[in-house]
């Protein structure tokens, strides 16, 4: 599901009263009724709970488990204490450094969903709320988001809240439907832009903070590590993100981080929050972030050109490649995409690739299966030069070609 709240009326009033918040879970949404309430009470009871057992009486306690009472005893305590402090405080700094470095460039976002109809015949007003993050390009300034944040919706329908409390309008909207890529043009003094990374770099393990609004609290951040890469094939509710290449994080993302920053720990945007997998509608520790690398490739086309140049291979894939026929060509393991057919004049012809051979690497990535394929060609720019991997009668042959337009051949 997209994270992205639908509140109807005052915003405070629906999470106060816990009446009016939605969430939604592949396409059906209800209303999250009492849910702080629920909470509290879940953690109150197991707070007794904890705090019963600790004071229960024990029948032999251990010498390690008795009160410190004596004065030179606690004194030596509190020393340790303040040791084994140290260093988890300056791992802390880190952190609140890159909170309040990246803080700035981060807003949110509200969008006004044509109005809809109730069953008594009534109307209201719905709305879309996300998050966002302000890069600079070429001396102009831009909001990174989500399609879906303001899907639909035209520029004057769009609010973007800046962190210092000003309120702006997009000069500009540009989106890609089939990655979920949202761009807003801004102009406003003294703006503060995030530093791009590198999504290529960030390995499984690295720490992470995701950044923006979740039930419209902004200013709001969230510490996790990169779970796995290269998520695709994701049921995104009822739209339709042909192309997928995500970064899972247990860093929590809620509802209304659709489109904040996921940053490293240099203060700069590696991914943008996108989806979450839960059963609850909230966080479970599994979310979806967009790559920057993959996300700036659409990103600077909508900038630059007004649209979206796909990059072409030239192959047709074989849809009955699996294990078994994996192990009768002799590959180690059942990855890859087989060719079972070359565009006559594509860059896969130019190049030399034939029927039969099993594409395992593109541009350095491992390629798991033909959908793989498909979603990481479909993020590579047009007109760039890439490294391909095949496999051929036993052996892993190296090969190099330029992928083109895709609408040149009537893709």
């Amino acid at each position: 599901m997209f994270p992205e709240r639908h509140v109807l009326g005052d915003k405070f009033r629906a999470i106060g009263e816990g009446t009016h918040l939605v969430v939604s879970y592949r396409g059906i949404s209800w209303p999250a009724r009492n849910s702080t309430l629920r909470a509290g009470l879940l953690l109150v009871g197991g707070l007794a709970l904890s705090l019963s057992l600790l004071v229960a009486p024990r029948a032999s306690a251990a010498p390690r488990d008795r009160p410190v009472t004596s004065t030179d005893a606690r004194a030596k305590l509190r020393q340790v204490l303040q040791q084994n402090l140290a260093v988890l405080e300056a791992q802390a700094t880190v952190i609140k450094t890159v909170a309040k470095l990246v803080g700035p460039t981060v807003v949110h976002i509200e969008a006004d969903v044509l109005p809809q109809t109730l069953d008594n015949n009534r109307t209201h007003k719905l709305e879309e709320a996300g998050s966002g993050v302000i890069i600079e390009r070429n001396g102009k300034y831009y909001v990174l988001t989500n399609r879906h944040v303001f899907r639909n919706t035209p520029a004057d329908g769009i609010r973007i809240h800046l962190a210092d409390g000003r309120r702006i309008g997009p000069k500009r909207v540009l989106d890609d439907h089939e990655t979920d890529v949202g761009v807003l043009a801004i102009d406003a003094p003294d703006l503060i832009a995030a530093p791009v990374g590198d999504s290529d770099g960030m390995e499984i393990g690295d720490f992470v903070l995701a950044l923006g609004s979740p039930f419209g609290l902004s200013h709001s951040v969230t510490f996790g590590i990169i779970s796995a890469r290269g998520r695709h094939d994701l049921m995104l509710g009822d739209e339709s993100v042909r192309f997928q290449d995500f970064l899972q994080t247990d860093a929590a993302i809620n509802p209304g981080n659709s489109g904040g920053p996921l940053c490293n720990l240099h203060g700069e945007i590696i991914g943008i929050n996108t989806a979450i997998a839960s059963n609850s509608g909230g966080n479970e520790g599994i979310g979806f972030s967009i790559p920057i690398n993959g996300f700036m490739v659409v990103a600077r086309q909508l900038i630059d050109n007004g649209k979206v140049v796909r990059a072409f291979l030239g192959v047709s894939l074989d849809a009955r490649f699996g294990p078994a026929m994996a192990a009768e060509l002799g590959l180690p393991r059942a990855t890859g995409a087989r060719v079972n057919g070359v565009t006559k004049g594509a860059p896969a012809e130019a190049a030399g690739i034939l029927v039969g051979d099993v594409i395992i690497k593109v541009d350095g990535t491992t390629i798991e299966d033909d959908a793989h394929l498909v979603n990481f060609v479909g993020m590579i720019e047009a007109g760039r030069k890439v490294s391909v991997e095949v496999f051929r009668d036993g052996k892993t042959i190296g090969l190099e070609l330029q992928v083109v337009d895709r609408s040149k051949f009537g893709q």
